[in-house]
C-alpha cells in the first residue's frame, strides 16, 4: 500500500503488488530467518472516518484455512488474523497467498516462542481492530467485504484508526512483517506451506551445493522441496531435534 494514496478511495492498494514493491525480494529473504521485527513509532492518530450508510456487500470468498488446534490465539483472534493476512498477501491471478502459506498459523505458533513478546500486542490490537471495524463499517473485521477490509487496513497503515496500542500504524507494521515471515519462511517454522511462498518469488530452495550449470545461471534451477532442517547435516548435529534454537514447539 503506497503511503501517498488515500486508501478509502483506492482500497485495492492493499495488494501483493504493492507489498513486494515496498519490501522487495531482500525483505522476503530476510523473513526466512524468522527474526522478530522492530516496529517504528508512528505519527499521532487522527479521528476515525464516519461509517458508510450504504448496504454492505457480502465478504469476498477466500481459500479456507486448514483447521487445526491453536497454540496461543483464541478462536476469535485467529479468525481476525486469518482475514488480515489474506488481504496483506491475497490469493489472486498470480497464485496462492498468505492464506495458503498458513502465515496465520506461523504467527500463532511463533507467539509461543520467538515472538512471545508480541502476544500482548496481538491480544489488545486484534480486539481494537474488531472494535474499529464495527464502529466504522458496522461489522467485525472478518465479516467485512474485501474492499472494506482493505479500507480499514489502509486506515491502520496511515494511522487514522483509533483505539490501538501504541497506535494503529505500529500494529499494522508488526502484522505485515510477521505475515511476510510466515509466507516466505522455512516451512519448519509453520508457514510457507507446500512452499507456496518460495514459488511466489521464484526461490528454488536451500542448497548446500551448487552445480556448474546453476553457477552459470544458464538454466532455471530445479526447486528443492525441503526444509533446511530436514537436511542430514542438521540431523547429525541434532539441531532439528532441538528445534533449531528458535523457541517453537517441535
Amino acid at each position: 500500500m503506497p503511503n501517498d494514496n488515500d486508501g478509502r478511495n483506492a482500497p485495492r492498494d492493499v495488494s501483493r503488488r504493492h507489498l513486494f514493491k515496498q519490501v522487495g525480494l531482500a525483505g522476503a529473504a530476510a523473513a526466512l530467518s524468522g527474526a522478530a521485527p522492530t516496529v517504528a513509532t508512528a505519527q499521532a492518530a487522527a479521528e476515525p472516518v464516519t461509517p458508510a450508510t450504504a448496504p454492505r456487500p457480502n465478504a469476498a470468498p477466500s481459500a479456507a484455512p486448514r483447521l487445526e488446534a491453536l497454540e496461543t490465539l483464541t478462536a476469535a483472534e485467529a479468525d481476525t488474523l486469518e482475514a488480515i493476512v489474506a488481504r496483506l498477501i491475497p490469493t489472486d491471478e498470480n497464485g496462492p497467498g498468505a492464506t495458503e502459506a498458513r502465515a496465520a498459523h506461523y504467527i500463532d505458533r511463533a507467539l509461543t516462542g520467538a515472538l512471545r513478546g508480541s502476544r500482548a500486542a496481538y491480544a489488545a490490537n486484534l480486539a481494537a481492530l474488531d472494535s474499529y471495524a464495527q464502529s466504522t463499517k458496522g461489522a467485525p473485521f472478518a465479516k467485512l467485504s474485501a474492499a472494506e477490509q482493505d479500507a480499514v487496513l489502509t486506515d491502520m497503515e496511515k494511522n487514522v484508526a483509533t483505539g490501538f496500542t501504541p497506535n494503529s500504524a505500529a500494529f499494522f507494521a508488526l502484522v505485515r512483517t510477521h505475515t511476510i515471515q510466515g509466507t516466505f519462511c522455512d516451512p519448519y517454522y509453520g508457514g510457507n506451506a507446500d512452499f507456496v511462498g518460495w514459488d511466489l518469488i521464484g526461490y528454488p530452495g536451500i542448497r548446500l551445493t551448487v552445480t556448474a550449470d546453476e553457477q552459470r545461471m544458464s538454466a532455471k534451477p530445479e526447486p528443492v522441496r525441503q526444509s533446511a532442517y530436514a537436511d542430514a547435516a542438521f540431523a547429525m548435529t541434532g539441531v532439528a531435534k532441538k528445534g533449531g534454537g528458535h523457541g517453537h514447539r517441535p
